[in-house]
């Protein structure tokens, strides 16, 4: 998830696992270990495209690092924190748990983490935005009031476990939620008489009142909104699968990969002479329109021989106009 979340996540695990002792230190280098991570994010810098995609959220995101990583950062603290006479061991379980359960947290999110690698194994839930407001700022409040409290006094505790659980109760909120909306879309698919192959649901942008669905046809897929103030049925629109604009890169291990990351979720587009692969997993900027815009589109080129896939910029301002007809489309239909 994002940042934010990530570093009230890992003050709250500094808190409860050596608050007692150290008191707003332990929150400090619990959010510290909540954010690093997503140092993998600077990838982009040191590699290509594809690289940087599949190295994000794999190895600093997986219980291997967690282990083989605490230790070394619990020893460094602990001769930063010499005069605190906490044990290398003491920092070292505070870094892991810093380290693993932010992976835990970004699994529920519609990318996911890589947490068995190097199995190559994605988990994600796809039950929660990577910005939700409903989950950090309750979040953030409680932690704020547990930093504030004396150290290891029962107000600090409470508010902290005060922060996990209602966090936590939270997630699993959009759990059932989500079970609910696939339940509604399957269910319009069926009374459509709809005959589809596979079916994925996530929720749209900051909040978990309106979901999306992708559902695969042989030759199409179909896109959906639910909210759960919809009145009337659910309408899917449907788009061309487009593979064999790509049959001439079949052999490409570019493909190959970039097909691999989308997890088969993608359609081709062509504008102006140019192909592009669209990654459907994390929805369309104009799904109303005919050739709808993706979030997560690669131009695909050939460069001296070799299939060359290039992350397409993101308009700000498509984003804007997507989180102006959110507002109203959450609401209801």
């Amino acid at each position: 998830m994002d940042s934010l979340t990530q570093i009230v996540l890992g003050a709250a695990i500094g808190e409860a696992v050596l608050g007692k002792k150290v008191g707003n230190k332990a929150m400090l280098y619990g959010a510290i270990a909540g954010t690093i991570p997503d140092l993998d994010s600077f990838a982009p810098l040191f590699t290509d495209t594809l690289s940087a995609i599949e190295i994000h959220r794999g190895f600093t995101h997986s219980i291997v690092f967690s282990i083989l990583f605490a230790p070394i950062f619990g020893w460094l603290i602990s001769k930063l924190e010499r005069k605190t006479g906490v044990s290398w061991k003491d920092w070292s379980w505070l870094m892991f748990w810093g380290f693993l359960t932010h992976p835990l947290l970004d699994a529920h999110t519609t990318w996911g983490t890589q947490l068995f690698w190097p199995l190559d194994l994605r988990l994600a839930y796809k039950n929660i935005f990577v910005i939700d407001p409903l989950y950090t700022f309750p979040f953030l409040i409680f932690v704020i009031l547990a930093m504030r409290s004396k150290r290891g006094s029962i107000k600090r505790k409470k508010y902290n476990n005060l922060g996990l659980i209602i966090s936590s109760a939270y997630m699993l909120c959009t759990i059932g939620l989500k079970g609910i909306t696939y339940y509604k879309f399957t269910n319009a698919l069926e009374e459509q008489n709809i005959t589809y192959k596979q079916i994925q649901t996530r929720p749209s942008p900051f909040n978990t009142i309106m979901w999306s669905a992708n559902i695969e046809l042989e030759d199409a897929y179909l896109i959906a909104d639910y909210s759960l103030f919809d009145s009337q049925p659910i309408t899917f629109k449907s788009i061309p699968k487009n593979h064999f604009l790509v049959d001439s890169y079949k052999d490409e291990n570019n493909l190959d990969r970039i097909i691999a990351i989308s997890q088969g979720w993608y359609t081709i587009s062509q504008r102006e002479g140019k192909l592009y692969f669209n990654d459907l997993r994390f929805g369309a900027f104009n799904s109303e329109a005919e050739d709808p815009k993706f979030v997560f589109s690669y131009l695909l080129k050939q460069e001296k021989g070799k299939l060359i896939v290039e992350e397409v910029p993101r308009n700000p301002e498509e984003a804007k106009a997507v989180i102006m007809k959110l507002g109203n489309r959450i609401l209801g239909n």
